[in-house]
């Protein structure tokens, strides 16, 4: 979300801008992203951000510069007779924003996937635009296309304080010392909570872990198949490179205390519980090879939803933060509603009002639509 924002305020051309990076460039949350690329949302600000974002990832060279390495898949969503409803209705509200997507029978979704076990669904949409792409080449990319344009990235320079005087930013405090500046954006991923608080800010913000594995298709295995958010499972897939599926889950998670520390390899269990989930909608991968897996953290909200606003009573601070695992296929627009936010005093692009932080006091949480963070 740094290297997005600056990228943006750089294209607006503000570029006497730094980006205080505590280690080095996706260090954090986006070196461990699942980097999925899709649209499906059943709220309309992350539909609308989602399908904003994947206009710039399916040309990002001819927009930003750099490689994002997205790679075309199809995107099916499978869900239980149940579902059907809010299936209908997240659907023709993301087709009112402008996206690809249908819902598609069972035959037909067979056929886009023909080493999927389908009888099970009673409802499926499908995205034939989706993919996935590579955070950490998108990151690096953002940040070197602000760079030309005079914008500056500090690495290992964590930020300890944020200098406000009379309700107004004065400065950042630095591990190496001081940057005077009257604008600052807090997207301080999991760390965010606790920064937060020490400036007596106070958001329902929780660093939480999630694992992620991937699987080497055998010779029984698919040649490739679609990327996939399957309800029934709770669990979300999509190939990696020529022989590799990438799984992970939507209802395993544990919340980390501190952010520098937490186990950072995929657990024994985890590996058998998601496989066999993975097995029941792929069968053939129940022969696959394991080939590695890992951890990262999402920073979530209790709506799942990200944190985008101006601070209230204190001029010049800006919150970006709580992406509950949605964000990099968010970062482009983002960036862009950053930006406006920063400069103009209001996003102009998308009605962010939904991400404002007044929200969770006033008990007005976005509908997640499913209950659980699936399809990341």
């Amino acid at each position: 979300m740094g290297a997005s924002i600056l990228h943006s305020l750089a294209v607006r051309g503000m570029t006497n801008t730094i980006l205080l990076e505590r280690d080095v460039l996706g260090a954090g949350s986006t070196g461990r992203s699942s980097s999925a690329i899709r649209m499906h949302y059943s709220t309309e600000v992350h539909a609308r951000m989602a399908w904003e974002s994947f206009k710039v990832f399916r040309n990002f060279r001819e927009i930003v510069g750099g490689e994002c390495g997205f790679t075309r898949t199809g995107h099916l969503i499978m869900g239980a007779e149940k579902d059907g409803d809010t299936f209908r209705a997240n659907v023709a509200m993301q087709q009112g924003v402008g996206i690809d997507t249908r819902l598609v029978s069972r035959e037909e979704a067979q056929e886009l996937a023909p080493s999927f076990f389908l009888e099970d669904c009673g409802v499926i949409a499908y995205e034939p635009l989706c993919g996935y792409g590579d955070a950490s080449a998108t990151c690096s990319s953002f940040a070197q296309a602000a760079r030309d344009r005079g914008a500056r990235v500090i690495l290992r320079c964590p930020a300890v304080s944020i200098d406000v005087t009379k309700g107004k930013v004065r400065g950042v405090v630095t591990a190496d010392g001081r940057v005077s500046t009257n604008r600052v954006v807090v997207a301080t991923g999991p760390w965010s909570r606790k920064f937060l608080l020490e400036h007596g800010i106070d958001l329902p913000l929780e660093a939480t872990r999630h694992e992620v594995m991937h699987l080497r298709r055998g010779p029984e295995g698919p040649d490739y198949h679609p990327g996939g958010g399957d309800l029934m499972n709770q669990i979300y897939f999509r190939p990696e490179g020529a022989d590799l599926t990438l799984v992970g889950n939507g209802n395993m998670e544990d919340v980390v205390e501190n952010p520098e520390i937490f186990a950072q390899r995929a657990s024994p269990g985890f590996i058998q519980e998601i496989w066999s989930r993975l097995a029941r909608r792929i069968p053939s991968l129940a022969d696959a090879e394991f080939s590695t897996g890992y951890a990262g953290l999402y920073t979530s909200t209790p709506d799942s939803h990200p944190v985008i606003d101006a601070v209230p009573g204190i001029e010049g601070l800006y919150v970006c933060t709580g992406f509950s695992g949605h964000g990099f296929k968010l970062s482009p627009m983002v960036g862009k509603l950053m930006a406006e936010l920063m400069l103009d005093g209001q996003a102009t692009s998308i009605d962010i009002s939904p991400l404002r932080i007044s929200r969770f006091a006033e008990g007005d949480l976005n509908n997640t639509g499913y209950g659980f963070r699936v399809m990341v």
